[in-house]
């Protein structure tokens, strides 16, 4: 049984008990616990049941690999599931719960998916779950959604509050080990701004646990010294509890910081996600013991030599009386002579190699343990627990030559370097035959733009697995970053690091090598998702012989921890069956985040009233105090209508589309984007960007332009003002306006980088007034100031000057059809200049109008509106706007794809106005019903609503849509479906329903 040694346990602090419970019994541990090693000081072997067969599942590591004891934390609002217990850190009143059975832990009624596992091989969901079609619906979709995911949802709203953190440094150093560590004090030594980030709670990594010393001194005492020096240095920052979560272009790092997850009851913020920049990034983040493949691996108790080393040595907690180890490599001798100097028993080590040599085995043999050189594990026996093995020649099919009682198995199949954080900006890897494991490639370091290497490794994480060629690794490194960065490297050696020398391992990938198809199909590779050595192998038969194909197929590696333990052996057994060699094969793709983030980390403190700012312009308060009902346009409010006394909406709308069509009316446009664009190439970069030209714009004068995307779709438009011979500001959607400016700004630091060109996005400095209407310029006269006849400024020009004492900028563009004048003034005269015109325009009947009556008199002229004419589909000759789509130009975003066939097809779904017959509002989205029917029993369409009011002005509904070949069709009456079933019949007509001519606009 497992249990709490007497003595020991370097991270306990004996002094302080903690309670917690586990499935709601009752347990203690001691403060420095792991929530696993609190587990197994208890004798709970069995901590979870496996995603597939439900086969009962126990400890494997101590580390962040761990696949099997996922557990649910915490209770209400502060419950999260998949959480691993061996990097949960103890805590006094800690819940936790095991997850993926029913009704019980101990007996789970799934676990009858084992008895199945002959007819449930790897990719038998591929095969099954189509044949036949009708049962698809009722029988698999709601079995597979019933089956999918580990742990239970989150019920409650999140208790705890989450921040993001930036930072700058010269040196991110990813790993506390003594290779990061040592790289740590020759760059601080250089001068160099220093931030070290570990993901556990402690320095030093397996040094102190695999009896380094260094120096002449056990590593932990010159750890203690490492720590204390660099905590000394004022340019060195450190963060423990702190993982490196991935690493990508330009020196960018994320780092995932456990605040409070061992002290949940402080005030701080529970996890806080760190947007590092750095220049140099040394990852130092060790390597992980493999596992290795023989019948009954998965066994409760079958453990990884390096995690019993750890929790004799950390936490003094036995996982067996008897234990027996099994390697193919002299690491794992350290395992046995560390439970053999705790008291424990070895009964014997298997070492699968045909000799052991060397100062392990010799110190193993010294303690009287006995060593089994050519052999292997046939099978471990047991259900819930480990109760024994049957050992077998290596070389033979699994015949048993013995049988020995244990309750725990102590495995080694070598170790594999951390080389995530390398390969996810594009680090390569080479294959170390004589390790058998990938190890970064130094000649094809991830580079900066300017080709620069900006990412190395160091220590295990670059294949230097022995202590002594791991420190100075790590100081190699740490002097390579300081001169990359242009310092001088600090003088003097590192301090040496001692550890008995160790003879090469052999790779095995099946033990035993011959074993046949019964022990294959209980040798397991990936533990959460239940694959096997014979799923993988089955894989290869059928077809599957892309590494990536294979893990797909098998589902190897896709469970939460990534295939941390299960992907190389998974590989080994892969190239064996195809007789191909491991690097011929590559690896899967390493993908950010190293180990799983929090869904709350990852927003920080973008919740509740943080999730999205609420943008408010200058003049908001007035529309508050005035009346205005609201509509969300981006993270803006803005005013929808204005309703008086009882009105409704609807009536609201329409009288201010009534006054301002008669009178005048006022409108807050301050939302719309303003992007300045200055410099000397800025006329070339817009040709570049808009459909039109705009290097053609003479100073004072504006022009209405359009934006596609690559695939030549339209996604923005607005009127573009030339200020001055390097200077355009262009005018965008209200929601457009951040997107449109990181499209511009992506193009230019991407694409366009030689163009000197600067942009800034300017929306929120100025108040935007649309004064708008037939009295719109007797108004503005009266405030007085400027010259805003049409002969002084004509339509489509601009001036600035002084309106009413204010100064402002005043266009000549209208949106409705009728004399308007947008008139911007700096962002602080916003209000009164709003006010000014309100108290003068009462003599002229002025009413402020909202978005809805903007929309239903952009509509009656014809105008399109982004987001309601378009949906992502839709290019500019689509809505008639083939004129601003320049013939002259040679180039811009999305010239080619308009050229495309399908872009130039006269079947084309095109612009036209809808009038109803009966003069009722055709529903919004409602698609032109064709004959026929498609293959799914659906009718056939021919177009869709776009946009329907009921224009005030004509009196009737109106209605924009895209409609098959609709320009060619004026006149025909077609059929909208309804909602109810029913159809309305429109007439096809010109989508310019008032004053086609534009005499209103340009008087």
């Amino acid at each position: 049984m497992s249990t709490r040694l007497q003595t020991g346990g370097r991270l306990l602090d004996r002094g302080r008990r903690e309670s917690f419970t586990f499935n709601g019994r009752r347990l203690t541990g001691y403060a420095g616990d792991t929530l696993a090693s609190a587990l197994l000081a208890n004798d709970r072997m069995l901590v979870g049941r496996s995603f597939k067969y439900h086969r009962p599942r126990g400890l494997v590591a101590s580390g962040a690999e761990e696949p099997n004891a996922l557990v649910g934390l915490g209770r209400g609002g502060r419950f999260e599931p998949n959480q691993r217990a061996t990097t949960t850190e103890l805590f006094g009143g800690l819940q936790a719960e095991s997850q993926n059975h029913w009704p019980s832990l101990e007996f789970d009624i799934g676990a009858v998916n084992g008895r199945l596992a002959r007819v449930l091989p790897a990719g038998f969901y591929y095969k099954t779950f189509i044949h036949p079609r009708p049962l698809w619906k009722h029988v698999y979709e709601p079995f597979i959604r019933k089956s999918a995911g580990l742990g239970k949802p989150p019920q409650d709203r999140d208790a705890d509050r989450y921040e993001h953190f930036h930072v700058f440094a010269d040196v991110l150093i990813i790993g506390g080990g003594i290779a990061g560590l040592q790289a740590a004090l020759a760059a601080g030594r250089a001068g160099a701004r220093v931030l070290v980030i570990e993901q556990t709670a402690h320095w030093g990594g397996r040094a102190p646990v695999d009896g380094v010393r260094i120096g002449g001194a056990p590593a932990e005492e010159w750890i203690a010294r490492a720590v204390a020096r660099l905590e000394a240095m004022e340019n060195v920052t450190l963060h423990r509890r702190t993982m490196g979560a991935g690493v990508y272009d330009h020196g960018y790092a994320l780092g995932y910081e456990r605040v409070t997850d061992h002290a949940p009851e402080t005030d701080a913020p529970r996890h806080r996600l760190w947007k590092i920049r750095a220049r140099q990034i040394i990852s130092a983040t060790g390597a992980i013991e493999r596992p290795l493949s023989f019948a009954g691996n998965d066994v409760p108790g079958v453990m990884l030599a390096s995690a019993i080393r750890d929790y004799v040595v950390n936490w003094a907690v036995s996982p067996g009386d008897r234990t027996v180890v099994v390697t193919n490599n002299d690491d794992a001798y350290r395992t046995a002579i560390c439970l053999k100097q705790a008291g424990l028993e070895v009964p014997v080590i298997v070492d699968a190699r045909p000799r052991a040599e060397g100062a392990l085995p010799e110190a193993a043999r010294a303690l009287g343990i006995r060593v089994e050189t050519g052999r292997g594990i046939a099978m471990v026996m047991g259900g819930k627990r480990v109760t024994g093995v049957a050992l077998c020649a290596q070389a033979g099919e699994g015949a048993v030559l013995e049988q020995l009682p244990c309750d725990a198995v102590a495995m080694s199949g070598g170790w594999s370097p951390v080389v995530h954080l390398w390969s996810h900006c594009g680090g390569k890897l080479l294959w170390d035959d004589a390790q058998a494991m990938f190890r970064p490639d130094v000649a094809r370091a991830p580079t900066s733009h300017d080709g620069a290497p900006f990412v190395s490794a160091a220590g295990a994480a670059n294949g230097a697995l022995r202590a002594a060629e791991t420190l100075a690794d790590g100081d190699a490194a740490g002097r390579a970053a300081v001169r990359a960065l242009g310092l001088r490297a600090p003088g003097g050696a590192a301090d040496r690091a001692e550890a008995p020398d160790e003879a090469p391992l052999l790779p095995v990938w099946m033990m035993p090598q011959g074993a046949g198809e019964a022990l294959r199909m209980k040798m397991w590779l990936d533990y959460q998702n239940d694959v096997k050595v014979s799923d993988l192998q089955l894989a290869a038969r059928e077809g599957y012989e892309s590494v990536e194909h294979a893990k797909r197929y098998t589902t190897l590696g896709m469970a939460t921890d990534q295939g941390k333990l299960s992907n190389i052996n998974g590989l080994g057994v892969l190239s064996d069956a195809m007789g191909e060699d491991v690097p011929r094969l590559g690896t899967t793709t390493f993908r950010p985040p190293y180990t799983p983030i929090s869904m709350g980390a990852i927003a920080g403190e973008a919740r509740g009233g943080l999730f999205q700012p609420l943008r408010r312009g200058p003049i908001q308060r007035w529309h508050e105090d005035n009346g205005a009902t609201f509509e969300p346009v981006g993270q803006w409010r803005r005013p929808y209508c204005y309703p008086r006394g009882d009105e409704t909406r609807a009536e609201a709308v329409t009288r201010e589309v009534r006054n301002t069509r008669q009178a005048i009316g006022l409108l807050d446009a301050s939302t719309l984007g303003k992007i300045l664009v200055k410099g000397p190439d800025a006329g070339r970069f817009l040709d570049l960007l808009y459909t039109n030209m705009m290097s053609s714009l003479t100073p004072g004068r504006c022009r209405y332009g359009l934006m596609c995307s690559e695939n030549g779709f339209l996604m923005d438009d607005g009127v573009v003002a030339r200020i001055d011979d390097q200077t355009f500001l262009c005018h965008t959607t209200t929601g457009g306006a951040d997107r449109i400016h990181a499209h511009m700004e992506e193009w230019l630091q991407t694409e366009w980088w030689d163009m000197q060109v600067h942009t800034a996005n300017l929306t929120e400095q100025f108040a935007q007034i649309a004064v708008v209407g037939p009295n719109a310029r007797a108004l503005l006269e009266t405030l007085g100031g400027m010259d805003v006849s049409r002969e002084a400024l004509p339509f489509m020009g601009w001036a600035d000057g002084r309106i009413g004492g204010i100064p402002a900028r005043v266009f000549r563009i209208s949106f409705s059809g009728e004399l308007s004048y947008e008139v911007a003034v700096p962002a602080g005269h916003g209000l009164a200049f709003w006010e000014a015109c309100v108290a003068a325009g009462q003599a002229f009947g002025l009413m402020p109008y909202g978005t809805e009556a903007l929309h239903v008199m952009r509509a009656e002229k014809g105008f399109i509106m982004i987001g309601d004419e378009t949906d992502g589909t839709v290019i500019p000759q689509d809505l008639g706007l083939g004129w601003a789509v320049s013939k002259k130009k040679a180039d811009f975003i999305g010239k080619r794809a308009q050229e495309r066939a399908h872009m130039t097809d006269p079947e084309r779904w095109k612009l036209v106005g809808l009038e109803t017959i009966d003069g009722s509002v055709l529903p919004d989205g409602a698609y032109a019903v064709a004959e026929g029917r498609n293959a799914n029993g659906q009718r056939n369409v021919q177009g869709h609503v776009t946009s329907a009011y009921f224009s005030p002005t004509l009196g009737r509904g109106i209605a924009l849509g895209l409609v098959r070949n609709g320009p060619d069709r004026m006149g025909e009456v077609i059929s909208f479906a309804t909602i109810d079933g029913g159809l309305i019949g429109a007439r096809i007509v010109d989508p310019v329903f008032y004053d086609k001519d534009g005499e209103k606009q340009d008087v």
